[in-house]
């Protein structure tokens, strides 16, 4: 059934995105701009953009249709396969693809496209996970794993468990550095307070992440970063943590910030033992284009 909710604004209140999410616990502001761009949000019965300022007076509509159901159809979509064999496929995601369907996104997916680029996926307790032993974020870019059968994917999941593969991102994050490399050993946990969000937490979850810092500019810095755990969000809330949020993180980092796709964090490089030959295979993917141009704005500025 669909959910309306109608709301007469008394007060100054800013953003309507942003007064929305806060008012619906179900709404995230990504979600209230889909809504408005399928004219289901109206201020004062007109169609408005979610940056609109609520003023006292203005009466705010919202209606939420019901989720789609989850789809495991297969979808044709192009995928960047940088391998494949009959064990294991390596694909390069693309900045705004989820990984898997989710109820906010029933489809168009990593999974959807891999379901019609073959009919050789492992398995998965999780249901609408077939082939996904490891994720990465909607607007993170880079390489992941999969697994064609379910040997292959109780070889990867226990690399991933002992970390004896490698990952390794590459990131612009605010603020430079005094030391070349570091250590955040901080465990991580949903945000008791923000519950959109993760956050170091002493009830969360031990998680470790290495860095290198490469090349340093006017207010940011590149870096690189290993991953030794793989909690949701790791990078995006150590670095956050330790006072340097990735650019262009949208949950974690700043308003003021590097314009983009969402957050500038790449997995690069990913390296594991091939689960039949046990031979080591080690692949790496070049930034986005969107990436690169921000790395050279930022070198040009600092000659």
């Amino acid at each position: 059934m669909p959910q309306n909710f109608s709301f007469t604004i008394s007060s100054k209140q800013g953003r309507l995105d942003k007064f929305l999410a806060q008012e619906i616990q179900e709404l995230s502001r990504t979600r209230v701009q889909e809504l408005i761009d399928d004219e289901n949000i109206r201020v004062n019965n007109k169609v408005v953009k979610a940056s609109y300022k609520l003023i006292p007076g203005d009466k705010v509509d919202v209606l939420i249709p019901p989720k789609k159901p989850l789809s495991l159809q297969p979808q044709n979509m192009h995928l960047d396969i940088i391998y494949e064999d009959q064990d294991v496929i390596v694909v390069n995601k693309p900045q705004g693809m989820v990984v898997h369907p989710s109820a906010g996104h029933p489809d168009k997916t990593l999974v959807n496209g891999l379901l019609y680029h073959t009919k050789e996926l492992s398995q998965s307790s999780e249901g609408f996970r077939p082939g996904i032993v490891h994720r990465i974020d909607k607007d993170t870019s880079g390489l992941l794993m999969i697994a064609k059968n379910d040997v292959a994917r109780e070889s990867l999941e226990k690399q991933l468990a002992e970390k004896t593969n490698k990952r390794e991102y590459l990131a612009i994050v605010h603020g430079n550095f005094d030391t070349k490399t570091g250590v955040i050993n901080a465990p991580i946990g949903r945000n008791p307070n923000n519950r959109k969000q993760m956050a170091v937490t002493e009830k969360g979850k031990h998680a470790v992440t290495h860095f290198e810092v490469l090349e340093q500019f006017h207010g940011y810095s590149l870096i690189k970063c290993i991953l030794e755990t793989g909690r949701t969000h790791q990078i995006r809330v150590h670095m956050r943590y330790i006072g340097h949020p990735i650019a262009g993180d949208p949950l974690y980092g700043p308003k003021k910030t590097l314009k983009g796709n969402g957050q500038f964090l790449h997995a690069k490089t990913l390296g594991f033992e091939h689960p039949r030959t046990h031979q080591w295979l080690e692949f790496s993917a070049p930034v986005p284009e969107i990436f690169q141009k921000q790395i050279d704005i930022l070198r040009d500025g600092a000659k």
